[in-house]
């Protein structure tokens, strides 16, 4: 039975991404990584059947969100980088991961707010009424699936030691 749920999400997963792939139209790569929230943020809107126009809305709101991050984001690559130099027995090694950690906090909270201002942009200048209604409807489904998914997983735990990956 976990084997066939197992499946059932994987399968739903692939559907998921090749969706994105549908909606995102050749646009920017919003994929893994740190703007995996524009991918998201596609999946999300996938079934709403936008038109051309709101596509290229939607493309230009998560193509302005990322410019907005572009630059917090590469300053922290930058102090990963340096970080990841330093010595574990430097005497500032202590002070530069804790610089580190805060600018990684920082730049997650920067992540979110962008993600939501782009989210509620979106459903409230893109999105026709029937669109907000759909949206609305589809993230009820989703939670109601991940509810009983959160369910059988508790109901049907792994035995010890075992491994959680397909």
């Amino acid at each position: 039975m976990r084997k066939s749920m197992t499946l059932s999400l994987l399968l739903s997963a692939a559907l998921g991404v090749s969706a994105l792939a549908v909606a995102h139209d050749g646009g920017p790569d919003f994929g893994p990584g740190p703007h995996g929230h524009h991918a998201e943020a596609m999946l999300a809107l996938h079934g709403l059947n936008l038109t051309d126009a709101q596509k290229a809305q939607v493309k230009q709101i998560l193509q302005q969100s990322f410019a907005t991050l572009k630059t917090q984001e590469q300053a922290v690559h930058q102090q990963h980088e340096a970080f990841e130099a330093l010595s574990p027995g430097a005497s500032n090694y202590q002070s530069a991961a804790a610089s580190l950690a805060q600018a990684e906090a920082d730049l997650t909270k920067a992540r979110i707010t962008a993600r939501a201002a782009a989210t509620a942009q979106i459903y409230n200048s893109v999105l026709t009424s029937a669109q907000q209604s759909q949206y609305a409807s589809q993230k009820a489904a989703f939670q109601a699936r991940r509810a009983q998914w959160e369910q059988f997983k508790h109901e049907h735990p792994l035995p010890a030691g075992a491994s959680s990956a397909p």
